[in-house]
Protein backbone atom coordinates (compact mmCIF):
# COMPACT_ATOMS: atom_id res chain seq x y z
CA UNK A 1 0.00 0.00 0.00
CA UNK A 2 2.49 2.32 0.57
CA UNK A 3 4.47 2.06 -3.09
CA UNK A 4 1.01 3.21 -4.19
CA UNK A 5 0.41 5.89 -1.79
CA UNK A 6 4.32 6.49 -2.91
CA UNK A 7 3.74 6.18 -7.02
CA UNK A 8 0.58 8.70 -6.53
CA UNK A 9 2.54 11.20 -5.07
CA UNK A 10 4.67 11.21 -7.08
CA UNK A 11 2.29 11.09 -9.97
CA UNK A 12 0.83 14.66 -8.21
CA UNK A 13 3.78 16.00 -7.81
CA UNK A 14 4.57 15.55 -11.18
CA UNK A 15 1.35 17.00 -12.65
CA UNK A 16 1.68 19.86 -10.67
CA UNK A 17 4.84 20.34 -11.51
CA UNK A 18 4.00 20.43 -15.36
CA UNK A 19 1.15 22.38 -14.65
CA UNK A 20 3.26 25.56 -13.65
CA UNK A 21 5.44 25.37 -16.10
CA UNK A 22 2.71 25.13 -18.75
CA UNK A 23 1.00 28.32 -16.98
CA UNK A 24 4.67 30.00 -17.13
CA UNK A 25 4.78 29.20 -20.59
CA UNK A 26 1.53 30.44 -21.68
CA UNK A 27 2.20 33.53 -19.80
CA UNK A 28 5.24 34.08 -21.78
CA UNK A 29 3.61 32.84 -24.64
CA UNK A 30 1.24 35.79 -24.33
CA UNK A 31 3.69 38.34 -23.14
CA UNK A 32 5.06 37.88 -26.58
CA UNK A 33 2.55 37.97 -28.72
CA UNK A 34 1.41 40.86 -26.97
CA UNK A 35 4.89 42.64 -27.63
CA UNK A 36 4.34 41.52 -31.20
CA UNK A 37 1.10 43.22 -31.57
CA UNK A 38 2.54 46.56 -30.42
CA UNK A 39 5.44 46.42 -32.41
CA UNK A 40 2.91 45.98 -35.22
CA UNK A 41 0.99 48.95 -34.62
CA UNK A 42 4.09 51.10 -34.29
CA UNK A 43 5.48 49.72 -37.86
CA UNK A 44 1.81 50.04 -39.33
CA UNK A 45 2.11 53.69 -37.65
CA UNK A 46 5.74 54.60 -39.17
CA UNK A 47 4.46 53.39 -42.66
CA UNK A 48 1.73 55.66 -42.70
CA UNK A 49 4.12 58.23 -41.52
CA UNK A 50 6.45 57.70 -43.91
CA UNK A 51 3.95 57.28 -47.09
CA UNK A 52 2.78 60.93 -46.15
CA UNK A 53 6.23 61.94 -46.67
CA UNK A 54 6.90 60.18 -49.96
CA UNK A 55 3.64 61.65 -51.26
CA UNK A 56 4.65 65.04 -49.86
CA UNK A 57 8.23 64.61 -51.03
CA UNK A 58 6.82 63.44 -54.79
CA UNK A 59 4.17 66.89 -55.58
CA UNK A 60 5.12 68.54 -58.64
CA UNK A 61 5.79 71.79 -57.39
CA UNK A 62 9.03 70.29 -55.22
CA UNK A 63 10.11 68.43 -58.28
CA UNK A 64 9.75 71.34 -60.50
CA UNK A 65 11.80 73.32 -58.11
CA UNK A 66 14.14 71.12 -57.40
CA UNK A 67 14.92 70.44 -60.99
CA UNK A 68 14.99 74.27 -61.76
CA UNK A 69 17.36 74.64 -58.59
CA UNK A 70 20.15 71.42 -58.21
CA UNK A 71 19.71 70.54 -62.07
CA UNK A 72 19.79 74.08 -63.87
CA UNK A 73 16.28 73.24 -66.01
CA UNK A 74 14.27 75.45 -67.67
CA UNK A 75 11.18 75.49 -69.25
CA UNK A 76 10.82 75.15 -73.06
CA UNK A 77 10.27 77.93 -74.74
CA UNK A 78 9.84 78.61 -79.03
CA UNK A 79 12.86 80.92 -78.50
CA UNK A 80 15.36 78.30 -77.65
CA UNK A 81 13.61 75.17 -79.52
CA UNK A 82 16.15 73.79 -81.89
CA UNK A 83 14.18 71.67 -84.37
CA UNK A 84 16.50 68.63 -85.56
CA UNK A 85 14.89 66.99 -88.59
CA UNK A 86 14.09 70.34 -90.23
CA UNK A 87 17.74 71.76 -89.78
CA UNK A 88 19.05 68.33 -91.12
CA UNK A 89 16.58 68.59 -94.23
CA UNK A 90 17.19 72.37 -94.92
CA UNK A 91 20.98 71.91 -94.51
CA UNK A 92 21.01 68.73 -97.63
CA UNK A 93 18.22 70.65 -99.85
CA UNK A 94 15.75 67.95 -99.31
CA UNK A 95 11.77 68.53 -99.16
CA UNK A 96 9.93 67.59 -96.13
Amino acid sequence: MTRLNTLLLLAVIGSALLLVKTAYDARRLFTDIHRAETEALRLAGDHKRLEADRQLQATNLRVERTARERLKMTTVTPAITLYEGRAASAASGARP
